[in-house]
């Protein structure tokens, strides 16, 4: 709550690249609406390739994996679960259908904060409940050795804190002391440095930003996974949290690493919505939009299972298809036989050719 308290206390000046951020988002937010009204069914694609990213990507980050052969029947299916990380998987996705399907209806309170964090924790005895025993952020060096890289409210103090965080936040959206996305993050901030629960802290944190960002008219993480563009910038994550929890008890922190960082993953999430609705304008599939923006990514040699890791969902055979069509139009080479064959992209850029795509992708 000491970075609300702050906001609250004394509104703040913004800094600079704080405002460059917050122009850019309420342009992407006028164009939001208009980028909602596309095909029904490619837009249903973005969404179920959204829920798997941030499922997989909000666990992964926390050391949960799962078989990636069976993200699709985990998130889609009704198949028996093999074990606990399956358990946390599945349980991260019925929270994120929560967000979804109540977008700003379900409110920002206590209540919410325990239910997401019980469906993202599963079946675990104190799913949902604050915790009893100290819980440290401890750094571990490769070396062995660890440091208390910051320590967590106290047991004791949890509950009156997150009354308050809640109320602060409440107060400030009616108030609007700063702009709501700027209360979004800091909420976010306020959270991790409270860390009331025992465990699933950082999962918990990523759907209380989602939920906040609904709040704020910000519907982009509903199309692309917010969880996803964080664990592909972890280490910065990290790094501006430690930065702005330093002095956090105190109320003498700089919340404004974190903020803006978050600000910055929402920009991002904003610009990738709008290039791939861009491309869904072509007569092809969403999916198949998906593979060849993967592929973009990809440098050296690949395998179809490294195409199934960078697109959860589509199916191994989609994928076979589709790159033998890519091999057709000698945008991609073939460099063995059988299940296991490696590929490789061609000197050749995957969108030559497109001329109205490439001006496009320039603009």
């Amino acid at each position: 709550m000491m970075t609300l308290r702050q906001l609250a206390a004394e509104p703040p000046t913004l800094p600079t690249q704080t405002t460059w951020y917050l122009t850019d988002l309420a342009e992407a937010r006028g164009k939001q609406e208009l980028f909602t009204r596309q095909s029904p069914q490619k837009l249903k694609a973005l969404r179920e390739h959204a829920l798997i990213e941030s499922a997989v990507s909000s666990n992964r980050i926390e050391g949960v994996e799962v078989d990636q052969s069976r993200i699709a029947t985990l998130l889609f299916g009704k198949s028996a679960l093999r074990d606990r990380d399956e358990e946390e998987v599945r349980g991260y996705r019925d929270a994120l259908k929560l967000i979804h399907e109540s977008g700003a209806t379900l409110p920002v309170s206590e209540a919410t904060i325990k239910t997401l964090h019980k469906l993202s924790r599963g079946d675990i005895w104190d799913a949902g409940a604050y915790k009893k025993k100290d819980v440290d952020i401890i750094q571990t060096y490769p070396d062995g050795r660890s440091r208390v890289r910051f320590k967590s409210l106290s047991p004791k103090d949890t509950p009156g804190a997150m009354v308050e965080t809640v109320d602060l936040w409440q107060r400030g959206m009616r108030e609007q002391w700063v702009p709501p996305l700027v209360l979004a993050a800091a909420l976010n901030l306020d959270f991790l440095c409270i860390h009331p629960f025992r465990d699933g802290n950082g999962r918990a944190s990523r759907l209380l930003f989602l939920l906040a960002c609904y709040h704020c008219g910000i519907e982009a993480g509903r199309y692309i996974s917010l969880e996803r563009l964080i664990e592909d910038n972890k280490e910065r994550y990290y790094e501006v949290l430690e930065q702005s929890s330093r002095r956090w008890h105190e109320g003498k922190h700089d919340p404004w690493p974190t903020i803006n960082f978050l600000l910055y993953i929402l920009k991002q999430a904003c610009k990738e919505f709008e290039e791939r609705v861009g491309r869904m304008t072509s007569p092809r599939g969403a999916k198949t939009d998906m593979v060849e923006q993967a592929l973009e990514t990809v440098s050296g040699e690949f395998g179809v299972t490294d195409v199934e890791r960078l697109c959860p969902g589509v199916s191994r055979d989609m994928i076979r298809r589709l790159l033998r069509d890519l091999k057709a139009a000698g945008r991609i080479e073939c460099l063995g036989r059988g299940p296991g064959a490696k590929w490789r992209k061609r000197v050749v850029p995957l969108k030559e050719g497109n001329k109205e795509g490439s001006n496009r992708n320039r603009s």
